[in-house]
Formats: C-alpha cells, structure tokens, sequence
C-alpha cells in the first residue's frame, strides 16, 4: 500500500467511523425514547400522555446535545496541536539545546527523521515520569505534529532501537494517521461525556435523597449513563480495529528507515520482556491508547489498541521465537539501552538474533513511478543522506535554528544569501516588516549561509521551524506577511526563495490553523491550475524546445485528451504559482497521486533532474501535502 492508498482508506475509514457514530447516536436516542414513552406507558395517567410527545423531543435533543456539543469540545481543544496532548499526559518539552545525552540524542534521531521525510521538525516531549517503554505521535497534520516518548524508551532503548520507534511514529505523521487518532478521540469523547452526565444526575439524587416524582428523572438517567457507556464500549471497539491495521503498517514503514531490522524489534522485544511493558502508569492513558507505540493501557483482546507484541515481532523477522522474551526477561536487570557496547553480549544476541540488513524497496517500472512510490516513504539512504548533512551544518547555525529567538533569522539570512543585487531592498523590507534588530541579526549568519550546498537549504529550515512557531501569535503574522512581502517584491525569478518562502509560511499558517478538509476535488475541475504548474516546472528544465517536450509528456500522463499547449512563463510565475497550489491541494488522494505521476514524468522526461527541477518537484509535493524525501542522485 503505497502513500496515496494509505491516505484513501484513512478518507474511508473516517467516514465510516462518521457513519457509526450517527448510527449509534440515533439507536442512543432511540433507546432513550423508548425508555421515555415505557413511563408515559405504565407510569403516567392517560390524561397527562398528550405530553409523551414533547417529552420524547425534549430527550432527543437533550441527548443529541450533549454527544454533539461534547465531541465539538474535544475536537475544537485539540486544534491547539499535537503539543497540548502531550502537556495534557505530562509532557515536559525538550530544550532546544538539551545538555542530557538521551535528551541530545532523541533531538538528533527525530531532525534527521524530519530531514529523511520532508517535513517540519515535529515539537519533541518526553513523559518524565512514566518508566514503561512508548511514544506517540499527535496533532492533526505535519504543521502541527508533536512526538512523545517515555523516560523508559530513552533509558531502555539504543539509538537503533529509538530511530526504529521514531520511525514508527514518523508513519503515523506521513500518512495522516493522526488526524484519524484526533476524531477518534473527539467522537468516542461525546458518548463518554454522555455517559457522565447520567452518572452524575443519579449521584445528585442519591446525595439528596427521595424525592417525590424522582422515579422517572432516576430511570431516564439510569438509561442515559448505561446506553452512554454501552456507545462508549462499541466506540472503543471501532478504535482498537482500526488502530490494530494501522500499527501493521506502521511498524512495516518503520524497518524501511532502519539499516537493520532488529531496531523495531528490539525495542519490541524489550516491551515484552520487561515488567514495566509499556503501560502507562502516571497518567490515564485511555484516551490516547489507540495513538502509542505499545499498549499503554491493558485492554482485553476485544477492545486492545495493539496486536500481540509476538505477532508485530513475527511480522517483521518470521524466525522470531517467542522463548526469546523468557531468556531476555532474565537479563533485564543488567540490561541498559543507552549504548549496545554496554549490553551483556547474551542480551545483544538475542535482540539481534538473525537480523537482515534492509535494503531499498523493489524499483518500480520507469523513474517517475519510484518518485511516487518514495512519497511519505523514505528509505534507508535517505536517513543516511539526512545524517551526513545535519553533521555537516555549521554549529552556529543549527544552534541558531534552534533558539526561540533566533531561529527565524536563520530562514530570512538563507533568503537574503539568495537575493542577489536586490539584498538592500530585501533588508530594508525586513526592517519594515520585523524591524532593524531582526534585519541586522538576520545579516549576520550570511556569511554562514553562503558556503551551504542548496541541498541543505530546506533542512536547515525545517529544523528552525519548531522554535519559530513558539512565537507568540501577533509576531508569527508579521513574520508570515514578511516572507509574502519578499517573494512578490523580487522580480527576479528564484526557485529557491520561492521555494523556501513558500514552504515556511504554509507550515506557520497550517500550525495555527490546524484540521482543515484538503481533499474535495478531482483532476477535471482543477485542469488551469495544473497546466500552470507543469509549465512551470517544465519551463526550468533548460531550453525552450526541451520544455515544451517536458510539457507534453506530463500532459498525456494528466490530460491525454487535453490540447494545452507550454506557453512561455510570465513574469508572476511566483504568485499565479502560489494560488495554483492552494487549488490543487484540495485534490482527492487518487487524483493527487496522478497529479504527482504527471509532475514526475514532467521533471525526468530526458533521464535527468536540475537542481531547480527537483526543487520545484518537492515544493510541489509538500504543498499537496505528499511530503517527498530529498530525491538522490
């Protein structure tokens, strides 16, 4: 199942739950009614039942209110981010420039994740408190994503262990599991608050003792708490199925990052081996059971979150051998994690065992195909690539990407590094804009962008990301009115700043606006702003003739009926551009997925990719949220 098949079944799967939810609704307040008309039935005399009628309304609505204004109040809180999760389980926010080794080395792992995918550095948490071995992933999108990890999994695990966990979570992140994960939780909310409500209105009464006429108030809320519970039990039915699939997929996507498969399986291994597993004890877990990496919780078969941990094991290495666990389990008080050099060499062969080393997935058919299949899904050359140019950025600058404070002059000193004869005019822009304090901080790390290969533009931004957003609101729209104000004031035509520019303020915008719809259109009601888009891409790829080529080979694999001609770009590229993809973005997953096949074909019609070419292609992607990792050579 590749990227955009992941992404329909989740479009199912989400109407399916909808589907449910109203259908469980409407049998709650149906069962409610008829408890309602049973006591206007025998309990009522015949003059007082021309008021079973409005009563059976009022129930339905009372009722209807309260699943519905109850499943808005959750949904609404979590568009605060996948950050407010986290601080609401406990989450202690990693510094910027963490002193504690598990803490430098979590920070490490999840940027070159980042990196190797695509897409902004996620916030990063760590629950202090819990000594079981879990993570989770939160948020609604990439913009807004935050990944938590226990004080077990940073104690417990190696680096190959926690970049298998990371990458587990990461999977979740790519392919929009977590926006799943937040109406789950939103739905499942509104019963649970109805159920409540019952529970209360009974106590009440118990607390104040027999009342006249109080039997009828008694069986209605009796039937309110049980029929709430009961929806709240099917409802955690509907989230341990659909949570069960997705962790399959997720630990499969999880050994494609890894050079080993014993990371994923180690870390398995260790969760089922050792006492503390993976529950969570210092919080309730509940809510957030079906997001973990292990079962946090203890749910039975019927309602568990998680497979077995022996058939996830067996999943990835079919010669895993259940004794395993037992022989592990004995070595767990001189078992310590942090360094595998440090680990009693029984322990290392058995986490080992017979691992195999991964290598690259199948290749598909022609070149533009493997573009689509990397979507969401990168390699182990990838995490590698990611590695080699993080240890290879200045530490000035990475420090700075990682301050609250400094982090945006980084994103405007890569702009500035680019803008030519037009530096004064972007800079005095800036201090119109941000002010003559942020200009000249800005200007100092120019000379530190100017040695960078542009291959280590977007990571460097994306690493900076996260401390920016933690700007306060009034400054992140002037920042975001800023970066507008420097890609339309430059006549000059500029992949890489619009590129940059681009990229930063949809992720500012989408991290303070969270849970928008995308996907609503199909290719037919889109075709100018595709056209557009091919032409551009196929205008940087060298010569007129070459273009105009490019451009009829990505429209047959579009539009093969279509009589579009490449015509030449204006000089408004940049915005008419920037509005084409706001359009596009709303694409269905089916018609994305041909949207980045067109875009592909486009790109590599001769065999080969400019720099610019493969910039615009990722721009593209990551603006129809289909993040692409960088594309090697």
């Amino acid at each position: 199942m590749n990227f955009f098949e992941h992404q329909a079944r989740a479009r199912s799967n989400s109407r399916w739950m909808v589907v449910l939810f109203i259908m469980s609704t409407l049998v709650i307040i149906a069962a409610i009614n008829v408890v309602v008309m049973a006591l206007f039935v025998f309990g009522k005399s015949p003059d007082e039942a021309d008021n079973m009628a409005p009563a059976m309304i009022a129930a339905t609505v009372i009722t209807a209110l309260i699943i519905g204004l109850g499943s808005l109040y959750k949904v609404l809180s979590l568009r605060r981010g996948g950050g407010s999760v986290a601080r609401e389980l406990g989450g202690t926010l990693v510094p910027e420039d963490p002193r504690d080794f598990h803490l430098k080395r979590l920070r490490n792992v999840v940027e070159e994740m980042s990196i190797a995918s695509g897409v902004p550095v996620p916030e990063i948490y760590v629950l202090d408190r819990e000594a079981g071995i879990n993570a989770f992933a939160a948020g609604y999108g990439t913009a807004d994503a935050a990944i938590a990890v226990t004080r077990g999994t940073l104690d417990r695990l190696s680096r190959d262990e926690l970049q298998a966990v990371i990458a587990h979570e990461f999977s979740h992140v790519l392919n929009g599991d977590m926006r799943l994960n937040v109406r789950l939780m939103g739905l499942i909310f509104g019963l649970l608050v109805l159920g409540i409500t019952g529970r209360k209105v009974l106590e009440g009464m118990r607390h104040g003792g027999s009342k006249k006429d109080g039997a009828p108030i008694f069986a209605i809320a009796l039937a309110v708490m049980v029929f709430g519970y009961l929806g709240v039990f099917l409802g955690r039915m509907i989230k341990a199925y659909v949570s069960r699939q997705r962790e399959f997929l997720a630990d499969a996507s999880a050994v494609q990052f890894t050079r080993v498969n014993h990371g994923l399986t180690g870390a398995l291994m260790k969760i089922g081996a050792f006492e503390a597993g993976s529950k969570l004890t210092d919080v309730d877990g509940e809510e957030v059971a079906h997001m973990l990496f292990g079962d946090g919780v203890g749910y039975s078969a019927l309602t568990a979150t998680h497979p077995p941990i022996a058939e996830r094991i067996r999943r990835v290495d079919p010669r895993f051998d259940p004794a395993q666990l037992l022989k592990l389990k004995a070595l767990e008080p001189r078992f310590a994690g942090v360094d595998e050099d440090a680990e009693p060499p029984a322990a290392m062969a058995l986490l080992a065992g017979n691992y195999q080393r991964n290598s690259e997935a199948p290749k598909a058919a022609s070149a533009p195909q493997r573009i689509v299949a990397q979507v969401a899904t990168p390699m182990l050359a990838h995490v590698e690539f990611a590695t080699d140019l993080k240890s290879g950025l200045p530490p000035v600058l990475v420090a700075a990407a990682h301050q609250r404070d400094r982090a945006i002059d980084v994103v405007l000193a890569l702009l500035l590094s680019r803008a030519g004869e037009l530096r004064a005019a972007s800079e005095t822009l800036i201090s119109e804009c941000l002010g003559s304090t942020r200009r000249e901080s800005a200007s100092s790390l120019i000379s530190l962008v100017a040695d960078l290969p542009s291959s280590a533009y977007m990571p460097l931004a994306l690493i900076a990301l996260p401390a920016i957003k933690r700007r306060p609101e009034p400054e992140l729209v002037a920042i975001t009115d800023c970066l507008d104000a420097l890609i339309r004031a430059d006549d000059r035509i500029d992949v890489f700043e619009f590129a940059l520019a681009r990229l930063v303020r949809q992720d500012l915008s989408e991290s303070r606006h969270p849970g928008n719809d995308r996907a609503s259109s199909k290719l037919h009601q889109v075709e100018t702003e595709a056209v557009l888009l091919l032409s551009v891409l196929a205008a940087h790829g060298g010569s007129e003739e070459r273009a105009q080529r490019a451009f009829a080979a990505g429209m047959t694999a579009l539009y093969p009926r279509s009589a579009h001609r490449f015509t030449a770009m204006s000089a408004h590229w940049p915005e008419q551009l920037d509005n084409a993809l706001t359009v596009l973005d709303k694409l269905i997953p089916p018609a994305k997925e041909s949207l980045v096949l067109a875009l592909a074909t486009t790109a590599m019609f001769d065999g080969g990719l400019t720099v610019e070419e493969a910039e615009l292609l990722r721009l593209a992607c990551a603006a129809l949220h289909c993040p692409l990792p960088p594309v090697l050579a």
